[in-house]
C-alpha cells in the first residue's frame, strides 16, 4: 500500500475512534447490522440548520440572482410553513419536484424534508407519458414545477388532481397554480416548523432506470442520506490531515453545478454537501463549456463535478483558453467511466488541480468508492477504494459468496446509506437487497489493495452521458409503432457520451418507416435522451441465441464495426 493511502487510513482510524468527531456505533436496519456515525444528526431537518453557521456567506449564484445561506434557509422555512398551512402536507406525504436546476429547487427540497414529507425529485427530461407513470407510482398530489415542465403536466392535472407551485413565470397557462414567491412572501419570517422525524423515516424517492422497463423509485431514509454525507466529510478531512495541509485555502469554497439535481450526484455531492461546508454554488442554466470557463474565472470556482463528457470538454476548452482557471482545485466525475487517457490530460492541463472519479448508485445515495489525486493517475481505470468508514464492498458469485481478490463477480455494497428498497416494488426490492447487501448488477473485481474495477454490466441498461437507459423501456416505445414487427435496443460505443442508444428494427410485411420517422414518433413516448441515435433496419428476423432471446451482442458488434468504419 502506498504511503499516501496508509496515512489516510491512519487519519480515518483516529477520526472514528470513540469520542472523535466521526465515532462509530452499530445500528440495525431491516434485520441487518451496519456501522453508523454516532454524532450524525437525527434527521435532515437538523442537518439543514448547519446553513445558519454561515448565514451571511453567499450560497447560490443563478443568473442575476444571488442568495446567502441565511436567506435560503429563511425562504425554505417560509415555504415549509406554507406546505403545512396552505396545502395540508403531512409527514410521509410525497411532494414532487420537477424543474431545471435553480435555487427554488433546493429550497423546495429543504422545506419538504424538514417537515417530514417525502421529496420526489423527478427527471426534468421526462415526457408527459413518463410523468404520468411517475406521479401515479409515487402518489404525489403536489408538484413544485417550472414552466417548461408545467406545460407537460397540463394533460394530467385534472385526472391526477395535482396542486402546482410554480417556481418561475407560468402566467398565461390554462392551469391553476400557486406562485412560489407569493407563498414565501405570505409566510415571510416564519420559523422552520418543528416536526418529529426519525432517522428511519422516509426522506426521498429518486427514480432510476434499470433493466425492467419502467423506472423504479429508490426509497431512502434520513439516516441513509446522512450516512453518505458524513462519509464524504470524513474522507475529505482525513485526506487533508494525511496530506499535512494546514494552510488556509487560497479561495473560498465554490462549486459549479452542472448536473441535474434530480440525480444523487447533483443533489448530494454538490447541493447537500455544500450546506455543511459553506460552499457557494454557481448554477449553470444549461451546460456550455465556454460559459463554464467564464464562470470558473469570474466566480473563482474551486470544485467541479460532472459526467466524464463534461470534464473532457472542459479540459479541451481550457487547453485553448487564456482564462485564469487557477482557482479550480478539484475536478470530479461520476455517472460513467472516465477513459484512462482523459485522466492524464486533466492532470496535464490543470496542473494545480486534483482529478477524481466516484462510483455510487441511486440505490446507495451515491455512496460507494472514490479515486483521486496521484492515486487516480496511477490507477486511472479503477473506480477507487470504498469511501470510509461505514461502507463495505464485496464481489459475490452466483451463490452470494465472496470471491478472492482479482476474481470477477457481481459488485455488492453493504452500507447504512443503502436505500430501503423500491417504492411499490417488493419483488424487485427482495431481488436487489439481500441480507443487508445491495446487488448492483455491475460486474467487477477488487485487487489486492482494495481497489474496485468495473468491467461489465449484468443489467440490460445503457449509460449515455451518465444517464441510465433501460433497453426494455426503449423497446416498449418502439413496439408502439404499428409498422414495427421486431426490435432490439442496445448500446454502442460513443467517444463523447460513452455509449449511444442503438436499435435494430424489423418492419411488418408491406410497411415502410425511416429512422427519422421512428425517432419523431418516439418523442411522444420517451425522453429525448433515450431515443436511439442509430437505427438499423433488418430485412430478416433478428438473430437469436439457443434460448430464443435476440442475440444483442452480435447486433452490437456488427453496428459498432460499421460505425467505426464510417
Amino acid at each position: 500500500m502506498s504511503e499516501e493511502l496508509q496515512k489516510i487510513d491512519e487519519a480515518v482510524a483516529q477520526l472514528t475512534q470513540d469520542g472523535a468527531p466521526f465515532a462509530l456505533s452499530t445500528v440495525t436496519i431491516d434485520g441487518a447490522e451496519y456501522r453508523s456515525f454516532a454524532s450524525a444528526p437525527d434527521n435532515m431537518a437538523a442537518y439543514f440548520r448547519f446553513m445558519l453557521n454561515h448565514a451571511d456567506k453567499e450560497f447560490t449564484v443563478y443568473r442575476d440572482n444571488r442568495m446567502t445561506f441565511g436567506e435560503s434557509y429563511a425562504q425554505s422555512a417560509a415555504l415549509a410553513r406554507s406546505l403545512i398551512d396552505d396545502f395540508g402536507v403531512q409527514p410521509g406525504d410525497r411532494v414532487a419536484i420537477l424543474s431545471r436546476n435553480n435555487p427554488e429547487w433546493m429550497m423546495g427540497f429543504i422545506a419538504v424534508l424538514s417537515i417530514g414529507a417525502v421529496a420526489v425529485p423527478m427527471n426534468a427530461w421526462w415526457t408527459t407519458e413518463e410523468l404520468d407513470y411517475g406521479l401515479k407510482d409515487c402518489g404525489a398530489k403536489l408538484v413544485i414545477v417550472d414552466r417548461q415542465r408545467m406545460e407537460r403536466l397540463l394533460p394530467l392535472q385534472d385526472e391526477l388532481q395535482l396542486k402546482l407551485i410554480a417556481v418561475d413565470d407560468c402566467d398565461g397557462l390554462a392551469v391553476d397554480f400557486s406562485k412560489f414567491k407569493d407563498l414565501v412572501a405570505a409566510h415571510a419570517g416564519a420559523e422552520m416548523p418543528e416536526v418529529e422525524v426519525t432517522g428511519d423515516d422516509h426522506a426521498t424517492i429518486m427514480y432510476t432506470s434499470g433493466s425492467t422497463g419502467h423506472p423504479k423509485g429508490a426509497l431512502s431514509s434520513h439516516r441513509g442520506m446522512l450516512s453518505a454525507l458524513y462519509s464524504w466529510m470524513l474522507l475529505g478531512l482525513s485526506a487533508k490531515q494525511a496530506g499535512g495541509d494546514s494552510e488556509p485555502a487560497k479561495f473560498p469554497a465554490s462549486g459549479l453545478l452542472t448536473i441535474p439535481l434530480f440525480h444523487c450526484t447533483g443533489s448530494h455531492t454538490a447541493f447537500l454537501l455544500s450546506l455543511i461546508v459553506g460552499r457557494k454554488l454557481v448554477i449553470m442554466h444549461k451546460w456550455d463549456v465556454q460559459e463554464a470557463l467564464r464562470m470558473i474565472e469570474e466566480e473563482r470556482v474551486t470544485w467541479f463535478t460532472g459526467v466524464p463528457t463534461m470534464s473532457a470538454e472542459l479540459q479541451a476548452a481550457a487547453a485553448e483558453s487564456d482564462r485564469d482557471l487557477s482557482s479550480l482545485a478539484e475536478i470530479y466525475g461520476g455517472g460513467a467511466a472516465r477513459p484512462p487517457a482523459q485522466v492524464e490530460k486533466l492532470a496535464t492541463t490543470f496542473k494545480h488541480s486534483s482529478a477524481g472519479i466516484g462510483y455510487g448508485l441511486t440505490e446507495t445515495n451515491a455512496l460507494g468508492t472514490i479515486n483521486t489525486g496521484a492515486v487516480y493517475r496511477a490507477r486511472p481505470g479503477s473506480a477507487g477504494r470504498p469511501v470510509p468508514a461505514v461502507t463495505d464492498i464485496a464481489i459475490f458469485d452466483e451463490n452470494d459468496q465472496p470471491v478472492p481478490a482479482g476474481e470477477r463477480g457481481e459488485v455488492c455494497i453493504h452500507s447504512p446509506a443503502n436505500c430501503l428498497g423500491y417504492w411499490n416494488k417488493p419483488e424487485a426490492s427482495a431481488e436487489a437487497f439481500r441480507d443487508g447487501w445491495f446487488h448492483t448488477g455491475d460486474v467487477g473485481y477488487i485487487d489486492e489493495e482494495g481497489f474496485l474495477f468495473i468491467v461489465d454490466r449484468m443489467k440490460e441498461i445503457i449509460i449515455r452521458g451518465g444517464e441510465n437507459i433501460s433497453c426494455i423501456e426503449v423497446e416498449a416505445g418502439i413496439y408502439q409503432h404499428p409498422a414495427v414487427s421486431e426490435a432490439a435496443v442496445y448500446g454502442v460505443p460513443d467517444e463523447r457520451l460513452g455509449e449511444a442508444v442503438a436499435a435494430s428494427v424489423v418492419l411488418r410485411e408491406g410497411q415502410s418507416l425511416s429512422a427519422e420517422e421512428l425517432q419523431s414518433f418516439l418523442k411522444e413516448h420517451i425522453a429525448g435522451f433515450k431515443i436511439p441515435a442509430h437505427v438499423r433496419f433488418h430485412e430478416e428476423a433478428l438473430p437469436r441465441i439457443a434460448t430464443g432471446k435476440i442475440f444483442k451482442r452480435q447486433l452490437k458488434a456488427e453496428l459498432s464495426e460499421q460505425l467505426a468504419a464510417a
